[in-house]
């Protein structure tokens, strides 16, 4: 991806994620905007692309962070939202084990409290240890959780998977994480 389209799509996670007020869009009940509105709004907000470069950024988003719908009119982002949206996503029983990365900093706050979703509407999980290694290094040197999730869904916690293949729940309390470490 080149410097302006991750530009482009960091710009995406901001209003399609967090702060669609910036340019005045609204997100439906389950994320969804019209991909006309964002594209023009988003030109005259000065961050200028067009249908092809934003076709070319859903499709080869590595994280596939965003998503088209059936009918390729309206466009959403995969996860990660901190406004109010319900996905429909469907409660699924996740692997046995599943992984969160994070940054070594952060290790003793989640030994003290669990995982929280704090302004998020999820914990984010993954279901490869890589991928985690690669969220925490996002976050300084990188630490990794293994999160007990069968055990969690065995015992009544929700599991949910995004279009792009980020598991998600509500919380992780402490009785269900190890040190990847020990």
């Amino acid at each position: 991806m080149s410097n302006n389209e991750t530009n482009i799509s960091r710009f995406l996670s901001l209003v399609l994620r967090h702060q669609p007020e910036i340019i005045g869009i609204q997100l439906d009940q389950n994320g969804w905007t019209d991909v006309n509105e964002l594209i023009e709004r988003s030109n005259n907000y000065g961050i200028k692309f067009d249908r092809e470069i934003l076709n070319h950024i859903v499709a080869t988003n590595s994280k596939k962070r965003f998503a088209f719908n059936e009918t390729l009119d309206k466009i959403r982002a995969s996860q990660g939202h901190s406004v109010a949206i319900e996905l429909g996503y469907k409660n699924q029983k996740p692997p046995e084990i599943l992984f969160h990365g994070t940054g070594e900093k952060s290790v003793q706050s989640i030994l003290d409290t669990g995982l929280e979703k704090g302004s998020r509407q999820h914990v984010h999980l993954s279901s490869d240890i890589n991928t985690a290694i690669k969220v925490g290094q996002r976050h300084g040197k990188p630490f990794v959780f293994k999160v007990f999730a069968e055990q969690m869904y065995n015992d009544k916690f929700e599991f949910f998977i995004s279009d792009n293949g980020v598991w998600l729940t509500d919380n992780v309390p402490i009785n269900y994480l190890k040190r990847n470490d020990e």
